[in-house]
C-alpha cells in the first residue's frame, strides 16, 4: 500500500511539475513575445521600399486577442539624397479580434487610431502619389494586421497639406477627425445593396466637416452614396494659403461647401456647391499695400460682388460632375450658368440637395458631356 501512495504522489508530482513547466513558459513567452515583435516590426519598417518607420512600444493583450503599437512614425525616404519627410505619426494604434462578429462565425479584426497624423507635402501630394501612398499604407497595416478589418475608427485625427516651398508657408490641416467605418467585410447586413458606412467629422478653420458615406466595400466595382459638407469655414484664417497661390488676402468671409456623389457599376454622378458668404477683400489691414496689390484685390472684391446674390450676400455655384471611372465630364457652361443664374435670380439654399442617390448613375450611361459631343 506504501509503494502505491509513493507511486501515486510522485504521479501527482509529475503532473503539477508538467503543469507548473508549462505556466512558466507561457509566462516567459508573453513577457518576451513583445520584444520579439517590437523587433520584427522595427526591422520590418526600416527596410520598406521608400519609407522608415519605427515603433516606441507594444503591448500584447492575449485576453482579448489585441495588440497595440506605441509611438508609431513613418516617414517617406526621398531616394537620391535619403533625406525623410514627415508622412504619418500616431499615438497608439490598437488591433484586435472583432468579438461581435466572431459570435456571428466571422473571424475579422478591428483597428483603432489614437490621434493619428497624415501629411501631405509639396510634390509629393500629387493624386497619384496620394494614391500610390494610400495602397503602400493599406498594404503595411495587412503585414501588421493578417485578420480582415471590419471595424475601423480614428479618434483626434488630423490631415494636412504643407508646402514649404511657398512664400508664405502654406500649412493647411483638418483637425480633431473622428472616423467611424462599419461592417467593412459585411458580417451584418449582409442583404442590403450598400451594408457598409462611413461617418466623419473634423474641425475646419472655425468651421466643420461631415461626411456620411454608404458603400459595398466587397463590390468589384466601386458602389456607394456619399454626402459630404464644409460650413462655416473662416477665410482670413486660410491667407497664407491665399497669399502663396494667389498673391492676394481676405479680410472677411466664409466658406462652405455642400457635394453628393453616387457610384455604380462602373459610372457615378455628383455635384459640389461652393458657396462664398460674405466676402470682402479689401480691408484695413491692406493700407500699406503696393498701388498694384490694392488694384487687383479691389478687381477680385468687385467681381465677386457682381456674381454675389444680393439677398443672401453670398456667391455660389452647383458644378455637376459625371461620368465613369477613369474619365470625368465636368459641365462647364452648366457652372456659369449656375453662377449667373445666383446672382441675378435666386440664392442657392447652403445645404446638399438630397438629390443624388444610388440610382443616379444609371442616368449617365449613354449621355456625354457638352465637349463629348
Amino acid at each position: 500500500m506504501t509503494g502505491q501512495r509513493n507511486s501515486k504522489s510522485r504521479k501527482w508530482k509529475t503532473i503539477y511539475s508538467v503543469i507548473a513547466g508549462i505556466v512558466v513558459l507561457l509566462i516567459v513567452i508573453r513577457l518576451l513575445l513583445p520584444t520579439f515583435v517590437l523587433r520584427y516590426a522595427n526591422r520590418t519598417l526600416a527596410n520598406l521600399d521608400g519609407y522608415y518607420g519605427q515603433v516606441a512600444d507594444i503591448d500584447i493583450a492575449l485576453y482579448r486577442g489585441a495588440y497595440q503599437l506605441d509611438g508609431f512614425y513613418l516617414n517617406k525616404v526621398d531616394s537620391a539624397s535619403g533625406d525623410q519627410t514627415r508622412f504619418f505619426a500616431v499615438r497608439e494604434i490598437d488591433l484586435s479580434l472583432e468579438w461581435s462578429s466572431l459570435l456571428r462565425g466571422a473571424i475579422v479584426g478591428e483597428l483603432l487610431f489614437d490621434s493619428p497624423e497624415l501629411i501631405f507635402t509639396k510634390e509629393k501630394a500629387e493624386i497619384d502619389a496620394v494614391a500610390r501612398d494610400t495602397n503602400d499604407f493599406r498594404q503595411l497595416l495587412k503585414d501588421f494586421m493578417p485578420l480582415r478589418v471590419n471595424r475601423f475608427e480614428v479618434q483626434n485625427g488630423s490631415i494636412r497639406y504643407i508646402d514649404s516651398t511657398a512664400s508664405p508657408l502654406v500649412d493647411i490641416s483638418l483637425e480633431q477627425a473622428h472616423i467611424l467605418a462599419e461592417n467593412l467585410k459585411n458580417t451584418s447586413r449582409e442583404d442590403e445593396k450598400l451594408p457598409s458606412t462611413i461617418r466623419a467629422q473634423a474641425h475646419a478653420y472655425g468651421g466643420s466637416l461631415s461626411l456620411d458615406m454608404r458603400m459595398d466595400a466587397l463590390a468589384e466595382k466601386a458602389t456607394f452614396d456619399l454626402t459630404a459638407e464644409i460650413k462655416g469655414a473662416n477665410l482670413p484664417d486660410l491667407n497664407d494659403f491665399f497669399l502663396a497661390y494667389g498673391r492676394f488676402d481676405i479680410s472677411k468671409g466664409t466658406f462652405g461647401l455642400y457635394s453628393e456623389f453616387a457610384a455604380d457599376g462602373g459610372r457615378y454622378k455628383g455635384y459640389v456647391k461652393p458657396i462664398v458668404k460674405d466676402l470682402q477683400v479689401v480691408g484695413l489691414e491692406d493700407r500699406e499695400d503696393s498701388f498694384f496689390q490694392r488694384a487687383k484685390e479691389a478687381i477680385i472684391g468687385f467681381v465677386g460682388k457682381i456674381l454675389e446674390n444680393p439677398k443672401e450676400e453670398q456667391v455660389a455655384t452647383r458644378v455637376p460632375i459625371e461620368g465613369s471611372f477613369g474619365e470625368t465630364d465636368v459641365l462647364v457652361w452648366e457652372a456659369v450658368w449656375q453662377v449667373l443664374k445666383n446672382a441675378f435670380i435666386e440664392a442657392l439654399m447652403p445645404s446638399v440637395d438630397n438629390a443624388i442617390n444610388i440610382n443616379s448613375p444609371k442616368e449617365v450611361e449613354g449621355r456625354k458631356g457638352i465637349f463629348n459631343d
